[in-house]
């Protein structure tokens, strides 16, 4: 049995419009991507103003454990971003099923490019669902002026 498929949970993979903020909250917290300084009430225009938003909700406990969001213009090019799974569910293909709703979301308004940047040590699982290094490119992040 891989890593990837060693537990099981019952996990809905679902495609939102909104969702409790609070607990999108904790998971940009489990992310490690949330500020404390930041108010809860932009999550609502992030998950609508995103092509697509996924949550994996545990059925047991009808708790969001995982989600990530695909922000696009829904005719040409996509980007995958906000990929969490809180660390107990980790292992168990629930971040691949996420990826993967994503990406389906994106190929069926017809987008030819679906990107995202990796974190370092996380290669390996996106190659394993499709995505390869962009040889030649490097990510760049707006630093400058006012």
């Amino acid at each position: 049995m891989s890593p990837e498929t060693s537990l099981s949970y019952d996990i809905e993979i679902r495609h939102v419009e909104a969702r409790d903020v609070s607990e999108i909250a904790d998971l940009y917290r489990a992310g490690g991507w949330w500020q404390e300084a930041w108010d809860t009430e932009g999550i609502t225009p992030l998950i609508k103003g995103s092509s697509a938003f996924v949550v994996a909700i545990d059925r047991k406990t009808s708790r969001a454990i995982g989600m990530g969001r695909l922000i696009s213009d829904d005719v040409s090019d996509g980007y995958i971003q906000d990929v969490v799974v809180y660390p107990q569910y980790r292992k168990s293909g629930i971040g691949g099923r996420i990826v993967s709703a994503l990406v389906a979301s994106g190929k069926s308004k017809g987008l030819g490019w679906i990107g995202l940047i990796a974190q370092p040590g996380s290669e390996l699982f996106y190659t394993e669902l499709g995505f390869q290094p962009m040889k030649g490119h490097t990510p760049m992040l707006y630093k400058g002026g006012d």
